[in-house]
């Protein structure tokens, strides 16, 4: 039987295999360190979950606007205004079917077949396999901690040819936790404008950053930013409601919604009513119940149970990266968002020609922790790095720093 080409292009997620090896194992009884998924290991907060259950009781099982709630587009204008002193319509807010789905139709909207679209890499897999199904071409930029893990202007306008269209940044990053400083985000929505293309800003991770040394979140510090040279959203720098700007987000990592598939984007005003044409045909709406329930984790109770997890991540990556570097792992920038440290192997073992896939099997099937390797987010030196998830409480990571100690010595004793 013959499948469409494209689908050769596209790699398994690895993260995805490795969570069921892990459960696979789980279920012969091993115990397992899990920090290769991207997944907060908190469940919902209750406001979440009765909001969900609330919705269920009234019926609100239906179909919504395809573009998402109006209350809900709403709260997210004001959340914006509140939060980060944006003042935006909430016409120009899109409920989507999560952010892959708020991808999908940004790629059908944004790209035609052969267009170029500019990514960092390392970065997160499905941000250049979902535009390939437009007919684009992803091209990797390839990026190290000499430019905080991220692409910018500079990068940008050496790569751009005849035929790219637009970039594509992520900030807070996947896998590296790298944050876009002020002056190279904004430098980039130049570079939009000056080459009449576009730019898409992944902020999936928005509010669950930390500051750029180990040390505790500040007791004042505000949702969404911690270091004057950041911001908590592009939106604070790009104010013109018809820039060729494009904010993709979700209800998923910050708010701790993963399998509600609610995310959202912010769209220049003349994109809403096709992209809405886009919704009507590919998933009709987003879920009803999840939106309710998403109405309820932008209110104040819920956002003060974000707050504290938020507190509780920044404790855990204090402790991963002091401990991976102990053990001789490279992170030489600490990661300001997100849920992930991304490591450079120990050099010992790069010389001996172990690479990250291998490292890793051997940590899950030997020792019961379960990282990513690097090979999961691009080429660039990828099978030097491995992604570590702090989604597991302290008392794991404590554990699985004991567990990747032994890993290294059973690993150098075998060389």
């Amino acid at each position: 039987m013959q499948f469409a080409r494209r689908t050769d292009a596209i790699r398994a997620f690895q993260v995805m295999e490795l969570m069921d090896r892990a459960r696979r194992l789980e279920a012969r009884g091993m115990d397992v360190v899990h920090m290769e998924v991207g997944e907060p290991d908190f469940i919902s907060a209750d406001p979440i979950l009765e909001a969900g259950r609330a919705a269920i009781a009234a019926g609100h099982t239906g179909y919504t606007s395809a573009l998402g709630l109006p209350a809900l587009r709403q709260a997210l204008a004001d959340y914006y205004r509140d939060h980060h002193a944006v003042a935006l319509d909430p016409q120009r807010v899109v409920i989507t079917a999560g952010a892959s789905g708020a991808l999908m139709l940004l790629s059908a909207l944004l790209l035609e077949s052969g267009d170029e679209l500019l990514l960092a890499d390392p970065g997160y897999p499905c941000n250049r396999y979902i535009p390939l199904f437009a007919g684009a071409v992803p091209r990797l930029v390839a990026v190290g901690p000499e430019t905080a893990y991220q692409l910018n202007a500079d990068l940008a306008a050496a790569r751009w040819s005849e035929r790219t269209c637009g970039m594509l940044v992520a900030t807070p990053a996947n896998p590296t936790g790298s944050v876009l400083a002020r002056d190279d985000l904004a430098a980039l929505a130049e570079l939009a404008v000056a080459k009449q293309s576009w730019l898409l800003v992944d902020e999936i991770y928005q509010g669950l950053v930390y500051p750029a040394e180990l040390g505790a979140l500040p007791a004042d510090a505000k949702h969404g930013v911690v270091a004057a040279d950041r911001v908590g959203t592009v939106l604070q720098l790009v104010t013109d409601p018809d820039a060729p700007l494009f904010v993709l987000n979700s209800f998923s990592k910050y708010f701790g919604m993963t399998g509600w598939r609610i995310g959202w984007m912010v769209v220049p005003e003349s994109a809403v009513t096709p992209l809405e044409r886009l919704a009507q045909n590919f998933y009709i709406a987003p879920s009803s119940i999840g939106q309710h329930a998403a109405l309820a984790a932008l209110g104040g109770p819920a956002m003060a149970v974000h707050e504290q997890r938020r507190r509780a991540f920044c404790d855990r990556r204090n402790r991963l990266v002091a401990g991976l570097r102990e053990l001789g792992f490279g992170v030489p920038l600490v990661p300001e968002g997100a849920f992930y440290v991304y490591a450079e192997l120990p050099e010992a073992l790069r010389q001996a020609g172990i690479d990250s896939p291998a490292f890793c099997g051997q940590l899950l099937e030997q020792h019961g922790v379960a990282a990513t390797p690097g090979t999961d987010f691009g080429e660039y030196r990828a099978d030097a790095h491995v992604r570590f998830a702090y989604t597991a409480d302290m008392e794991r990571i404590e554990v699985a720093l004991e567990r990747i100690a032994a890993a290294m010595a059973a690993f150098t004793y075998a060389l």
